[in-house]
């Protein structure tokens, strides 16, 4: 094993000497010049290491595609004391806690994180089993970061009276095509690794950001508190070496919420990270987690299944049609929309939502779609509601003023499945805080069961019995995941055809 100091310094030399200006790479090209993964050294080393981490595992998930690598686990809509119990009483070690925070104001989204810090430690008090908490965030780079894991560091310290030794920011997720090579965080778009602070996610009106390289990245976020070479980078070429002993003693000297880069190309430099890291947590060290969906999935030791298929997700007896809900406005989903409008046996809905300016033209344009839709389900055609591709903006200043007016629009959505009045034989839902919604809003879940993946990334849930209609097969597709295709892929896989 190499020497943790050396590597430390290695990292370090490299971090302060290399460009920050980070530049398109051929994808094909950079992992060519990347050493393999062992498969099976990694493979024996996480079978001696992963039984025994027993700590409870809770995801705090910012909207519902968190779960878009894992199944057979549960999420709550909720993060009352009893549903956290509830969540430790499972015999799963891991489950996920949907605050939909990206949707929040910073206020909102500060009381959430309180509240659930406190109620954690005192349910794990209760049970006198540790436990880790996963911010599972955009693999894009957006939310409210730093302040959800910095709310959750300084409630835990301040009820628990123990230190955060660390954060750890592992943004991987390989089936959404996000990398994270020397440091820089990249973004797969047709064999080119974009540089993420270069993509239409860095534009983000509420979430934006310039830097690619992830430390230049959490400098930018923190406004300068954490600098740059001060920050642990776990390289490519350490995990690929296996060097276990060296990253957990590198992680057993940091401090102070001193921040841990992970970089990833394949789940395997995951699990080595995680080996690792299970070491020093066992060594009595405490991380919080700010981590994309890769993971949730290898910390829970959660295994991979095949895609599901049209005929464990839909009643071969069903006579109505599917309803497929359309919110997400970035270009992906757009031109995703545009090539699902080529299946001729589909009936297509445009919501227009900016009459939302108008009070009682909006209550009637609500109520003319669902009754459209309603129509259509029932004599058996499978329906697409889009709302209007080109976003309401009220010019400078009012940013305010657009966000209450998306939550009517997302209200007025919502109300189209809650008021169904009839039960589709699917459901799907595009886009990040769309799936938030019509999930807990529209379909009032209480708790979910993931049933798996209908394509790479995009996860389906089992509604509870709780829910506007029971067990029905409920579609969650990110907003910034697929190709042009994949949202046509998935309907006619649940058409049948």
């Amino acid at each position: 094993m190499t020497n943790s100091k050396n590597t430390q310094e290695e990292n370090n030399f490299d971090t302060q000497n290399e460009s920050t200006v980070a530049k398109p790479r051929d994808f094909h090209e950079t992992l060519a010049s990347i050493p393999a993964v062992n498969h099976q050294r990694v493979q024996e080393a996480w079978a001696k290491i992963r039984p025994g981490f027993t700590h409870k595992i809770i995801v705090l998930d910012d909207d519902p595609t968190g779960v878009q690598t894992v199944h057979g686990v549960s999420v709550y809509t909720d993060w009352s004391e009893d549903t956290i119990e509830r969540g430790f009483r499972e015999e799963n070690q891991i489950f996920f806690i949907l605050t939909n925070s990206r949707a929040f104001t910073a206020d909102e989204t500060r009381k959430v994180h309180k509240d659930i810090a406190e109620r954690a430690e005192k349910v794990s008090r209760k049970f006198n089993r540790p436990y880790i908490l996963v911010s599972r965030g955009d693999s894009t780079l957006r939310g409210h970061y730093p302040l959800e894991t910095e709310v959750l560091k300084e409630t835990i310290e301040q009820t628990a009276s123990t230190n955060i030794d660390g954060e750890v920011l592992l943004p991987f997720f390989k089936e959404g095509g996000r990398l994270t090579i020397d440091n820089i965080h990249y973004v797969l778009q047709n064999d080119t690794l974009v540089p993420a602070g270069e993509t239409e996610f860095a534009k983000d009106r509420t979430f934006g950001y310039r830097s690619s390289h992830l430390g230049d990245w959490i400098e930018e976020k923190t406004e300068g508190r954490y600098k740059k070479e001060d920050i642990l980078y776990i390289s490519l070429d350490s995990l690929r070496n296996m060097e276990l002993d060296a990253i957990a003693a590198q992680l057993m000297e940091v401090r102070d919420f001193g921040k841990i880069v992970v970089n990833a190309i394949e789940e395997d430099d995951v699990r080595v990270f995680a080996a690792a890291l299970i070491t020093a947590l066992k060594n009595g060290k405490r991380f919080i987690f700010r981590t994309a969906a890769a993971f949730t999935k290898v910390i829970g030791d959660i295994s991979s299944r095949p895609l599901l298929t049209r005929g464990e997700l839909i009643d071969k007896d069903a006579k109505t049609g599917g309803l497929v809900i359309v919110g997400s406005h970035v270009q992906k989903t757009t031109d995703q929309l545009n090539e699902l409008k080529t299946v001729e046996s589909l009936h297509f809905i445009e919501f227009d939502a900016h009459l939302v300016l108008q009070e009682e033209a909006f209550l009637e344009e609500t109520e003319r779609v669902r009754l459209e839709a309603e129509k259509m389900v029932a004599a058996g055609v499978s329906t697409v509601i889009f709302t209007k591709r080109k976003r309401l903006d009220l010019g400078p200043g009012l940013e305010e003023e657009e966000l209450k007016l998306s939550v009517k629009i997302s209200d007025a959505v919502t109300s189209i499945v809650r008021n169904f009045s009839l039960r589709p034989k699917y459901l799907i839902a595009k886009g990040g805080i769309t799936s938030s919604d019509v999930g807990t809003k529209g379909l009032c879940v209480k708790r979910a069961d993931v049933a798996g993946q209908i394509s790479p990334g995009i996860p389906v849930w089992k509604t509870g019995e709780e829910s506007t209609f029971p067990f029905i097969p409920y579609v969650i597709f990110p907003g910034n995941v697929g190709a042009v295709s994949t949202l046509k892929d998935v309907v006619l896989t649940l058409e049948g055809k």
